[in-house]
Parts: structure tokens; C-alpha cells; sequence
């Protein structure tokens, strides 16, 4: 009977050791499964902020680099009144008009200096050939000693900022 008991117990001890160890083991798969899903969703999480911190650098740069489209605008119909001015002014009486004739000079020097710093550029010339994406053909005449399409009078000149266009060149083309 004591030899019994002593089964028993040993017996009922090794099913609790195996419950526990058991329980440990399903506990600890449990766990690895929780560090698995967690590392996972760290991976997830930051690949996802990667993507939004390139996306927003992109973004950033895109700002910077046309930050000052507005004003540039702003500035190109005064430029565009200057050039006439001159234009009229010389068409004019030359001696008194002289002086007038070197401040608009100097003042339009200074606004294309302006722009150039700015990575401004002007186009938009005659002898060009048309190009529709920096171009826009207001009239068209015929001079038969000229190819077709091109430009024969700029009314308006054009300007990129960077690589963006700004403003077409508004011009005059030949069409035979």
C-alpha cells in the first residue's frame, strides 16, 4: 500500500510536471507568436513612415523649389511694360527722350539680373521654330522667304523657372 502510494504520487507529480511543462510550451508559443506579430507590425509600421518621409521630402522640395512662381508672375507684366516704354520712347523725339530711354534701360538690366538669379529664364525669339509647349502662335503671316512654322515677332516673350514653363512666348508665325 505504501509502495502504492508512493506510485500514486509519483505518478500524479510527473502528469503535474507534464501539465506544467505543457502549459510553459504553450505559453512560450503563445509569446513567440505575439513577438513574430509585433515584429511584423514594426516592419509594417516603419516601411509605412519611410514612404510618408520620402513622399514629404519630395513634396518639401517641389515647394522650394517653386516658391517663388507667384511672384515671378507678379514681376513679367512689368517687364513687359518697360520693353514697350522703350519701344514707344524711341519711336519718339531722340533729345528728350534720351534720359528716359537710359533709366528704363538700366531698370530693365537690373530686373533681368532679378530673374537670372533666380533661375529665371527668358525665350521666345524670332527665327525660332514654334514649339507648342513653350509657344503660343497669335497670328500667323506669310513670308515666303521663311519656313513654315517659323517665328517671325514675339509680342510677349516667354519664361521658364527651373524646368517649368511659366509663360508661353506669345508670338507671331509664318504660314506659306
Amino acid at each position: 500500500m505504501l509502495a502504492e502510494k508512493i506510485a500514486n504520487k509519483t505518478k500524479k507529480q510527473t502528469t503535474k510536471k507534464k501539465e506544467i511543462k505543457n502549459k510553459k510550451k504553450s505559453n512560450n508559443n503563445e509569446l513567440q507568436n505575439k513577438i513574430d506579430q509585433l515584429e511584423d507590425k514594426h516592419i509594417r509600421l516603419k516601411a509605412e513612415f519611410e514612404n510618408f518621409r520620402k513622399r514629404k521630402n519630395k513634396e518639401i522640395s517641389s515647394l522650394l523649389q517653386y516658391d517663388g512662381e507667384s511672384v515671378i508672375k507678379d514681376i513679367l507684366p512689368i517687364i513687359d511694360d518697360i520693353e514697350r516704354m522703350v519701344d514707344s520712347a524711341e519711336q519718339g523725339n531722340k533729345d528728350n527722350e534720351k534720359s528716359l530711354i537710359e533709366g528704363i534701360n538700366i531698370l530693365k538690366t537690373k530686373i533681368e539680373r532679378f530673374l537670372e538669379n533666380k533661375n529665371i529664364e527668358s525665350f521666345g525669339v524670332k527665327g525660332e521654330v514654334l514649339d507648342p509647349e513653350i509657344h503660343d502662335a497669335m497670328l500667323t503671316q506669310k513670308d515666303n522667304k521663311k519656313d513654315d512654322n517659323t517665328v517671325l515677332d514675339v509680342f510677349e516673350k516667354g519664361y521658364l523657372y527651373h524646368d517649368k514653363v511659366i509663360r508661353h512666348a506669345k508670338v507671331v508665325i509664318n504660314k506659306k
